[in-house]
């Protein structure tokens, strides 16, 4: 099946499923108080089917909006992953067309500090070095990253069954004193929905490496977060609904 341009989305002609995700997101970012008029918003952009689905829909809900926000998106190319030549004009046109001022940084995916080791925390704490080095440079204060309801789910499991607490992932996470903000517009949204995204539209869509994809815990858990849906449909909705997250502040 031959996929749909993604131009006819930006153009107005959006299905009713695609209209439920944008506005789903837009709900989140409402009920939270994510993004506020005039403020500037730096999307983390991995190239992956979640940050280029943001990427939409908060491209697109700006167009309704009686208020502006301004958009922009780094990603960040891993010297020893590359990203294929051919991808970056695609991207750069993607984020053209969707209005984001669109940058590609080239980072060390293992820096030296690291001394040899390397796991997922280790990776996620280089990244927000990147983009928060970033933030300081060019004065912002929100970075939106594209997290799902699942990758919640996943993250309360983690750290209920392997730390012994029911933390998780924020919709609203402040660092440094409230001075950066990390967001999550579709904190409510299934991967489900961003899949099908991907697979309907010509999103350029490139996955990005990671050694751990197949064998970490994450990727261990999402059979059973599938499992646990069979059970009870809403069962992500009710562990999303039993933590208590704050708006922004």
């Amino acid at each position: 099946m031959e996929k749909l341009s993604y131009r006819t989305l930006i153009n107005g002609d959006i299905p009713p499923w695609v209209m439920r995700f944008i506005k789903h997101t837009g709900k989140a970012i409402n009920t939270y108080s994510m993004i506020r008029e005039n403020e500037t918003v730096l999307l983390s952009a991995s190239g992956g089917k979640d940050s280029l689905a943001l990427a939409l829909a908060l491209s697109i809900r700006r167009s309704w909006l009686p208020i502006d926000y301004t958009l922009k998106a780094l990603m960040i190319n891993w010297i020893e992953h590359p990203i294929p030549e051919e991808y970056r004009d695609l991207l750069h046109t993607y984020f053209s067309d969707l209005g984001f001022d669109f940058k590609i940084v080239d980072e060390h995916q293992f820096p030296e500090s690291f001394k040899g080791t390397f796991n997922c925390y280790l990776c996620s704490r280089n990244r927000r070095r990147v983009l928060f080095n970033y933030c300081e440079q060019e004065g912002i204060e929100l970075v939106a990253m594209g997290h799902h309801l699942d990758d919640l789910v996943e993250t309360s499991l983690m750290n209920l069954c392997f730390r012994g607490n029911f933390a998780s992932m924020q919709p609203v996470q402040p660092f440094f004193d409230g001075k950066i903000n990390i967001i999550r517009p579709m904190i409510e949204i299934h991967e489900a929905v961003t899949k099908r995204l991907a697979e309907a539209y010509d999103l350029p869509v490139i996955k990005p490496v990671c050694p751990y994809d197949q064998t970490n815990i994450r990727s261990k858990l999402k059979p059973i977060v599938k499992e646990f849906a069979h059970l009870d449909k809403y069962s992500r909705e009710h562990i999303y609904h039993a933590h208590q997250f704050p708006p922004r502040m």
